[in-house]
């Protein structure tokens, strides 16, 4: 704990429930006693300030201190420096807002339909792991969903969309070519490569 402030909230609990002396409180803590008799006087201004920020944040729910300061000095013409609102944006606890998500509203899928007969859809995606010496893996699975089974692992350090495409075709070379083959939205799998050899 090495805030001043923090500090003196210490020494002033000793001397109220301690009934240590102010001296040997400061002595004690670090702090001096004009420090420790320092009182912050808020101005009707700090107060305005805080409001044309909740006003702000609240309105413009997207906007951080950057864009709230540059209404404020620029839009609205205060002359406020900028040190002082970000010292009260922070104050006012508005630095720690959780960023709103923009959630995509979609239908309810369809649930999955799992095929009768082996090799007539096929499911792939990348797990990546770590080896000893720090260097990460990335391995392409490919599992049939009527059986389970994995029927492709294909293992390297990068995956550009042409080691995806030579993996599947020696898998489609080894198992004969399936009806379907499903992915996610992963940059290998909607690269243009990928796409016109599935095409």
């Amino acid at each position: 704990m090495t805030r001043a402030c923090d500090r003196k909230e210490l020494a002033k609990q000793a001397v109220l429930k301690k009934r240590a002396s102010i001296r040997l409180a400061c002595a004690t803590f670090g702090i001096s006693e004009t420090c420790y008799r320092y009182e912050r006087r808020l101005s009707e201004e700090n107060e305005e300030i805080a409001a044309w920020l909740h006003y702000l944040t609240r309105k413009h729910k997207r906007w951080g201190f950057a864009l709230c300061f540059f209404h404020l000095r620029n839009v609205q013409g205060f002359g406020w420096n900028h040190k002082r609102v970000y010292r009260i944006y922070k104050q006012e606890g508005l630095h720690l807002r959780v960023k709103p998500r923009h959630r995509v509203k979609r239908e309810k899928p369809e649930k999955l339909s799992v095929p009768d007969c082996p090799n007539e859809v096929l499911s792939g995606d990348f797990t990546t792991d770590q080896m000893a010496d720090g260097r990460k893996i990335r391995i392409l699975c490919v599992v049939d969903d009527s059986t389970r089974e994995c029927v492709c692992m294909e293992v390297a350090f990068s995956f550009p969309a042409r080691r995806v495409v030579q993996a599947l075709e020696r898998l489609i070379a080894w198992r004969g070519k399936p009806k379907s083959i499903r992915f996610d939205n992963g940059p290998e799998f909607v690269s243009r490569e990928v796409q016109a050899w599935a095409a």
